[in-house]
């Protein structure tokens, strides 16, 4: 949660950073202490309308100052001895002002308008952040380890560097280490990113959270529990939330040079005005003017326009975390996304398929059907996805990180990566495959290539369209992604995208972000494990799709729910028009303090008037903060489909005919 302008202190300093906020507008302590002050007011107005003592007047429109004022004075104070001011300070003075001037009502009803601002506040950023619980629900309860000849079931944290860890199919590894006995297809989309499974043997090294495929291995422990590359996810996600939490809000910035202004000037009209005048005159204009400075309009500036802003944001289907977010939303000028799940849509599919000469398409797909019929990898997912029909093969046997050998009505039939399996004369069509950021196999028969499949995980259809309106808005865009440089350009071409870095883990995705935000206020695109440094060390990070991982969203300052992209340019929009009309709410605040200031100052007007000049004030500046609350309808793209689909048609007919010359 970010810095409040208002009085609060660092709410780092007193709370856990991922404790559970508010839900409801009800919870929050400043707007119950505002309802109960108001009830005070109202009935302090009823007794003096109904000509009742002034001494019960007094009573409640003290109570009701008190209890509005413990909303922020104490913090106030607590800043001034850190050398901190703000909003919150010079409202403190204008409430202390107005009770120096006999005027208790006055100060109980500045201080209650600041308390519901204060609870507005309050409500619209205190979102839960329990990133780091997903993270640990990515290591599983219990992990199996090898001890004198004997396998025990343990904890993770019991786990020790040198010891050697069992992991069965299907499980998660506990921890990191190096593979020294099995083979198997590792899933490691939740730390790398990379969208197919890796092939892993001896000698390889694995990462907490990774998920086994079908082969058993021994792992020898490298790290512990606490030293992990999750718990270095952790510790970046960390400190920079940390960062985040002590940066300034707008309205806070504002009243920084604004407040000490004031308090001089309050100072100078009392001290100038006694030595010229009547001492009881000048201070009490004096203290007119601090009221007249209090600015009750610009503390409820930002909060209102925020709430209507979040509110609205969350009719597209995006949860925006809180002003700050907002605030930091609208100034973004550079975007960096991440590839898979983010662009693409993590399902990889078959995309193309050329037979040798003399072979049919429904035979080269039969084969590699047949093989992958009962094989759990993703490849085998699309293939199989993509034949006609599958007659399971024979006595498969499968060759870690080459590929799947068995037999099919007499013949030994393979299925493999190239270099596995000799592409012969489908050298050239391999290579336009892998250039295409495709995965290639090679079916053979009886020592003799039938064909080539590749698979890939496609963009999503809008991906394109959007990329280019981000551009034609001034962004600056830029991939980062886990996946080979060779497929990560590919795909990026096909989106527009110029500015690419492949091979990464999430150490270097967010080393290149510090690199981007150095040049212009960036934010990162991210739907995994993986992207949570990234999303973290961003200057706001956006977390795609609600079936993203929960650390992603949960990290994230922003969380599109949904998996249509266009809601990225849509909300970016939302944004800069919510920040102009903060930026508006500011000016006007300003302009009345500015125009009240003189006319306090020569005794035009008295403090009542001053109040009822600041009412009329609020009520413009919410009334324009509500406006935030319009939501523009989703752009509809104009048919990407249907030319992304003839690029891949025309690609297609180019690998055929190079086969077939």
């Amino acid at each position: 949660m970010s810095d409040t302008c208002c009085g609060h202190d660092d709410p780092g300093a007193d709370r856990d950073e991922h404790e559970r906020g508010p839900e409801k507008l009800w919870q929050v302590s400043e707007i119950r202490a505002a309802a109960l002050a108001g009830v005070l007011l109202v009935a302090g107005l009823i007794v003096g309308g109904a000509g009742g003592p002034r001494l019960v007047i007094l009573v409640a429109e003290a109570a009701a100052l008190v209890i509005a004022g413990v909303t922020f004075v104490p913090s106030t104070l607590k800043r001034l001895v850190a050398g901190q001011i703000g909003v919150g300070t010079l409202m403190t003075i204008a409430a202390v002002g107005a009770v120096a001037l006999g005027e208790v009502g006055e100060a109980a009803m500045l201080a209650f308008l600041f308390a519901i601002s204060e609870g507005l506040e309050e409500y619209s950023i205190t979102r839960t952040r329990r990133g780091l619980r997903a993270l640990l629900s990515l290591v599983p309860t219990v992990a199996t380890v090898r001890r004198g000849g004997r396998e025990y079931r343990v904890a993770p944290t019991e786990l020790a560097v040198g010891e050697v860890m069992v992991v069965k199919p299907g499980e998660r590894i506990a921890t990191d280490g190096v593979i020294t006995a099995g083979r198997t297809a590792l899933d490691t989309s939740a730390i790398t990113g990379e969208s197919v499974p890796i092939e892993a043997g001896p000698g390889d090294a694995v990462f907490a959270g990774s998920i086994n495929g079908t082969g058993v291995l021994d792992v020898q422990i490298t790290a512990t529990a606490t030293d992990n590359s999750l718990a270095r996810i952790v510790q970046i996600v960390e400190a920079e939330q940390a960062r985040k939490g002590s940066s300034q809000r707008l309205a806070d910035r504002v009243a920084r040079p604004l407040v000490p202004a004031i308090m001089v000037a309050g100072v100078i009209i009392a001290v100038v005005g006694s030595l010229v005048g009547d001492p009881r005159v000048w201070i009490e204009r004096a203290l007119v003017v601090l009221v007249a400075a209090s600015p009750c309009a610009l503390a409820i500036a930002v909060p209102v326009t925020v709430v209507a802003a979040i509110g609205a944001a969350s009719k597209m289907g995006v949860l925006i975390k809180g002003g700050a977010a907002l605030e930091a939303l609208g100034r973004i000028r550079g975007i960096a996304l991440d590839k898979t799940g983010t662009l693409t849509r993590n399902q990889p599919t078959v995309i193309t398929v050329v037979p040798a000469d003399g072979v049919s398409r429904p035979e080269v797909m039969a084969v590699a059907a047949a093989l992958e019929a009962r094989s759990e990898h993703p490849l085998a997912a699309a293939i199989l996805a993509a034949a006609d029909q599958v007659t399971p093969a024979r006595d498969v046997e499968s060759a870690p990180g080459a590929g799947l050998s068995g037999w099919l009505d007499g013949s030994l039939v393979r299925l493999g990566r190239p270099g596995w399996i000799q592409p012969g004369p489908l050298a050239e069509v391999i290579d336009r495959m892998q250039r295409a950021g495709a995965t290639a196999v090679l079916v053979e028969r009886d020592g003799a290539v039938l064909g080539a499949v590749a698979v890939r995980d496609e963009l999503r259809p809008e991906a394109p369209e959007v990329i280019g309106g981000l551009r034609r808005d001034g962004y600056q865009v830029a991939m980062l992604t886990g996946d080979n440089a060779r497929t990560a350009r590919a795909l990026a071409v096909d989106a527009g995208i110029d500015d690419v870095h492949a091979d990464l883990r999430p150490e270097d995705k967010a080393r290149i972000i510090e690199e981007l935000r150095s040049r212009r206020p960036t934010a990162m695109v991210g739907d995994g494990v993986n992207d949570a440094p990234a999303l973290a060390t961003a200057d706001l990070g956006i977390a795609m799709g609600a079936m993203g991982t929960d650390v992603a969203i949960e990290t994230a300052d922003v969380a599109l729910m949904g998996q249509d992209l266009r809601h990225l340019p849509q909300v970016l929009s939302h944004a800069r028009r919510s920040r102009r009309i903060m930026l508006q709410n500011i000016g006007l605040s300003l302009a009345i303090i500015t125009i009240l200031l003189p006319l306090a100052l020569l005794g035009v007007l008295g403090l009542a008037a001053v109040v009822l000049v600041h009412e009329l004030a609020e009520i413009v500046v919410i009334a324009n903060g509500v406006r935030a609350g319009r939501t523009q309808p989703l752009a509809v793209i104009p048919r990407p489909n249907r030319r992304r689909a003839s690029r891949i048609r025309r690609a297609t007919a180019e690998i055929g005919n190079s086969v077939n010359s």
